[in-house]
């Protein structure tokens, strides 16, 4: 089974990061040893002092190269995906999308309904790719500017009103969709390191939605705290 990973700069991740990605490599080799690969065109983190993706300073240098793979990229959201995944799809041979987009969109490009539209020009290019390709999308996720910026908050929730009903009206038995689930628990003053971007603990509750939603509902692998223990989210 061949995943990859696809997202804006808290999938990417940054110099010196862990990113959620290798906590998800972490889980599905628990889960599924020799049954699994990571796929995708990229292996870079975003690198700060360059402003471009040129890192490999992960803060594990054991994460394995090939785990490393991702279609993701800093500043880069629906809007830019959409284009790029069926080719990506189709060189990989993916079978199952983890997808982590829209804040970028909303803040940057789009509005809810615009980014919305760019969810379904998505699910189409990589099903034209794979016509039985999964994937699971994850909703905006808390961020510290929608703490202070009504109007931005607002399309957020519009956004994941919509990001919804796209999953419900595009799921089909031959290419599942899921929505995953924002962990309750989420918090950014203590699961990011600037209101945005996940820090190890969130890190791990990011992975454990993507990991928690295949387990519930395709029965891949196995629930994330099962397989990891109840301290998982404590730190890194």
């Amino acid at each position: 089974m061949r995943f990859m990973f696809v997202g804006d700069s808290m999938t990417i991740g940054r110099a010196g990061d862990y990113t959620w990605r290798y906590r998800m490599w972490q889980h599905l080799e628990s889960v599924l040893p020799g049954r699994y690969e990571i796929v995708g065109p990229r292996t870079e983190l975003y690198d700060t002092a360059a402003d471009a993706p040129r890192s490999h300073a992960y803060a594990d240098p054991a994460f394995p190269a090939p785990a490393r793979r991702h279609l993701a990229g800093w500043g880069e959201g629906w809007l830019h995906m959409a284009p790029v995944v069926g080719e990506a799809v189709a060189t990989t041979r993916t079978d199952v999308l983890l997808v982590s987009l829209g804040l970028i969109d909303l803040g940057f490009y789009t509005d809810s309904d615009q980014t919305a539209e760019n969810v379904h020009a998505f699910v189409a290019a990589a099903r034209s790719a794979n016509p039985h390709v999964k994937a699971v999308l994850l909703p905006v996720i808390p961020n510290v500017r929608a703490e202070s910026d009504g109007p931005f908050a607002a399309d957020c929730h519009r956004f994941n009103v919509l990001l919804a009903k796209a999953v419900a009206d595009l799921d089909t038995a031959a290419s599942p969709l899921l929505l995953a689930t924002i962990p309750e628990s989420y918090d950014i003053h203590t699961d990011t390191y600037d209101g945005t971007h996940p820090g190890p603990t969130g890190e791990h509750k990011l992975a454990a939605a993507f990991a928690d939603a295949m387990h519930q509902a395709w029965g891949i692998g196995a629930a994330y705290g099962s397989a990891h223990g109840a301290g998982v989210t404590a730190g890194a």
